[in-house]
């Protein structure tokens, strides 16, 4: 972004040891693995927090990724697929434990891989045999579970659902960090012995900083556009439901449907963006009617009796993803004492704890980043 003179000129001064800019879910917990160590921390952000992706997102805790368990394998090799399926299951627990400590609302409520053709059925039964191979919790069924027409499913019996906004914000509350919100930052710059953050209300001097701005990081650092894409999603919630038709996370067609239902009754549905991917670019915040109705007619065939009850609400969200489908951590470019993390493909609930840790020890210690190296993309 661009800024005024008049804008710059009122900026106040603020003086910490470690900034970390974002205060979505990897944000606000890096923050708060930041202030355990004792150092003095402030946490800023644009808007307020959980306000970009991880409070738009349907609140799934799933373990894996983008790909299905054996694609991982043939793609990123046998060693990094298991590490980065370990790595999402411990981020799962590591959720699922603060949503218990924090009393946020949360389910351990399994998930459902739903296949709509045949060769996306023998997809999910290649990958269940993968993962049990490698002991990992997977079962494959080889018809409907739900009895809506799907033609098999995965389940996963450990994954879950949680309220993520709710989940932000008590990382937020209780991450020892001193926050500052609605401070839309417009550079970050080097200085001597560290970098200053410069925001719309507060110019930040600090030893180190922390980016978690995902889809965004680009908009702060144009030398990572090739690195970090803003894709945007689509989401809708119906009116309360006369009863409960689902009580699990459910995926379908290739993860590009997805939904469950609320404790309160409502059924939320996400995707919908499978045939208009070319379109469902950029960081615009709106939703478009042929998104919306390639969820409707999903509810139409699959769950007609949610689709005879009446929309809400419809929003969007924007996602950030890498070439390769991964996340990435790394140094800035000409700033060795900040950092970013950024690129979680949809899958930032069911792996931002974890790399967010990795990303705090890397600016504390260089510690290394093993597959989650942004390096990995040149190399």
């Amino acid at each position: 972004m661009s800024v005024s003179y008049w804008q710059r000129r009122h900026a106040r001064h603020l003086d910490t040891e470690y900034v970390v800019v974002g205060a979505g879910i990897v944000g606000s917990y890096a923050a708060m693995c930041l202030a355990r160590t004792g150092a003095d921390v402030v946490l800023t952000d644009a808007r307020q927090p959980a306000a970009g992706a991880s409070g738009r997102n349907a609140g799934f805790l799933l373990s894996g990724l983008v790909s299905y368990y054996h694609d991982a394998i043939a793609h990123y090799g046998h060693a990094t697929a298991r590490a980065a399926w370990q790595l999402s299951i411990e981020t799962r627990e590591r959720a699922f434990a603060l949503a218990e400590q924090f009393g946020v609302e949360h389910a351990r409520c399994g998930s459902l891989l739903l296949a709509v053709r045949d060769d996306e059925a023998r997809a999910l039964e290649q990958a269940a045999r993968a993962m049990q191979a490698d002991g990992f919790a997977a079962d494959f069924i080889p018809h409907d579970p739900l009895g809506r027409g799907f033609v098999a499913a995965l389940h996963k019996p450990d994954d879950g659902v949680v309220d993520p906004v709710a989940l932000v914000q008590a990382l937020v509350a209780h991450s020892g960090a001193h926050s500052v919100f609605d401070n839309e930052i417009w550079a970050i710059e080097p200085r001597a012995g560290g970098v200053v953050v410069r925001g719309a209300r507060y110019d930040i001097h600090a030893r180190g900083a922390l980016l978690a701005l995902n889809a965004y990081t680009p908009l702060l650092v144009p030398e990572l556009a090739t690195v970090v894409r803003p894709v945007r999603a689509q989401m809708l919630v119906s009116a309360p439901l006369p009863e409960r038709i689902l009580d699990t996370a459910g995926y379908a067609d290739d993860g590009y449907q997805y939904f469950r239902q609320s404790p309160d009754g409502r059924f939320l549905m996400g995707g919908g963006r499978r045939r208009f991917k070319a379109e469902e670019v950029g960081w615009e915040d709106r939703t478009t009617p042929h998104v919306q109705a390639a969820l409707a007619e999903f509810l139409q065939r699959y769950f007609p009796d949610v689709a005879a009850v009446p929309v809400e609400q419809r929003w969007s969200g924007t996602m950030g993803f890498t070439p390769d489908g991964l996340p990435v951590v790394g140094r800035l470019p000409d700033i060795p004492n900040a950092i970013f993390v950024a690129g979680f493909n949809g899958h930032g609930m069911g792996l931002g704890l974890k790399t967010a840790e990795r990303a705090v020890e890397h600016l504390l210690h260089n510690a290394p980043l093993g597959w989650l190296d942004v390096n990995r993309l040149t190399r």
